[in-house]
């Protein structure tokens, strides 16, 4: 089958290309740019390529049948409307809201450039219609950095706040949501979903803690595992990758390792963070996960990015990178972050540094560029 990139990065020759391959006969679409060959596998709907947060390349497949079952169990879940794009259309959240909304026969609104509390709500208040009398629900995606900047503005603008109320369920993924975040988007009367999931599973797949219609979990050694056909096919170009990543279990289910850690307490699926964002302080394995979810939920940090760094005394250690303070306020915020997580957590998980910074460094994706804070704090500590 014929792999091919979309016109441009515009949302609206994504969901051409999009339309092509999902309710028609292809090409297959390449998202992401990388260098890739010409033929994929039969079946193929799209080749998801980006290096994500570490820096890592990774080109996904996914068929066309697992984009489809993912929107309709979506649809299942929160119901069936009209979408709104807000997100990448090159990134797999971007791209399911265009699937849903091709699958739903609706034209979906769309936001381009740069995220804007303005045009947002704008796009939401055009997109009101109605089918036979019946109001038709409309629903986004966002990440929780769009959602700040909403919640943010709402506080001067009410506009901003019945935008927020007119969506049936916000689906927010791509990290963790901030407490305080999804407590003042309630408090607006916005409908929050938290989704969990990645491109190796055509995006979030389990809603709320729970997993869509046909959607297997597990814990094994501490890691979640998810099942389903919602699974991408693997990696192109990268079997021993893939058969890594995707093992097939002694019953014949196939399983994507998540590499994050978690835990399921009566069916509801709670994510403590990447098994592999540890560091050992003092001989203490310390998740920086962990660490980063404690100091976002005080007021005030609901941004801030917590990243590795050598400690001489300690072996490894962790900063906080912290958007809008004054340099002069390190130390204070500092003191007050090491009180809450050594309380929470012990006193190796505390972090050694407060960093000050104007803006975060960020991905098209909207997630912070962990990879470049990381690059900058080893430069800081050499200079």
């Amino acid at each position: 089958m014929r792999l091919e990139p979309p016109a441009s990065t515009d949302p609206r020759d994504v969901l051409r290309a999009l339309r092509a391959a999902v309710v028609g006969a292809g090409p297959a679409v390449a998202l992401g740019g990388g260098a890739l060959p010409d033929d994929v596998p039969a079946g193929t709907a799209i080749v998801v390529t980006t290096s994500g947060s570490t820096g890592v390349p990774k080109s996904v497949v996914i068929s066309r049948n697992a984009l489809i079952a993912s929107a309709y169990a979506t649809a299942a879940r929160i119901g069936e409307g009209a979408w709104l794009l807000a997100v990448p259309a090159t990134y797999v959240a971007g791209v399911q809201v265009l699937v849903r909304a091709l699958l739903a026969d609706r034209e979906p609104a769309v936001v381009a450039g740069p995220f804007r509390p303005e045009p947002f709500t704008a796009a939401a208040r055009g997109m009101a219609s109605h089918d036979n009398g019946a109001r038709v629900p409309t629903y986004t995606s966002l990440v929780p950095a769009q959602l700040q900047r909403l919640v943010d503005a709402a506080d001067a603008d009410s506009t901003v706040a019945e935008a927020l109320r007119s969506f049936e369920a916000i689906l927010i993924g791509g990290q963790a949501l901030a407490p305080s975040v999804a407590a003042r988007a309630e408090a607006l009367g916005a409908r929050i979903v938290r989704t969990y999931g990645s491109s190796e599973t055509s995006g979030g797949c389990v809603y709320d803690g729970v997993p869509l219609d046909g959607v297997g979990m597990t814990v094994v050694d501490s890691e979640v595992l998810l099942s389903g056909p919602t699974l991408a096919e693997g990696y192109l170009g990268d079997p021993g990758r893939t058969a890594s990543v995707f093992p097939v279990g002694a019953d014949g289910t196939r399983w994507y390792r998540t590499g994050d850690g978690g835990e399921i307490v009566d069916g509801v699926l709670s994510v403590t963070g990447r098994l592999d964002n540890v560091v050992v302080s003092g001989g203490v394995n310390v998740s920086l996960d962990r660490v980063e979810a404690a100091v976002r939920a005080i007021a005030g940090l609901e941004e801030a990015v917590v990243v590795p760094i050598p400690d001489a005394e300690w072996g490894q250690g962790s900063a906080v990178v912290v958007p809008g303070i004054p340099p002069a306020a390190e130390a204070a915020v500092l003191e007050r972050i090491r009180a809450v997580v050594g309380s929470s957590m012990g006193a190796p998980a505390r972090p050694a540094r407060v960093v000050s910074i104007a803006e975060l460094p960020t991905l098209s994706s909207g997630k912070p560029d962990r990879a470049a804070l990381r690059a900058a704090l080893a430069l800081d500590s050499r200079a």
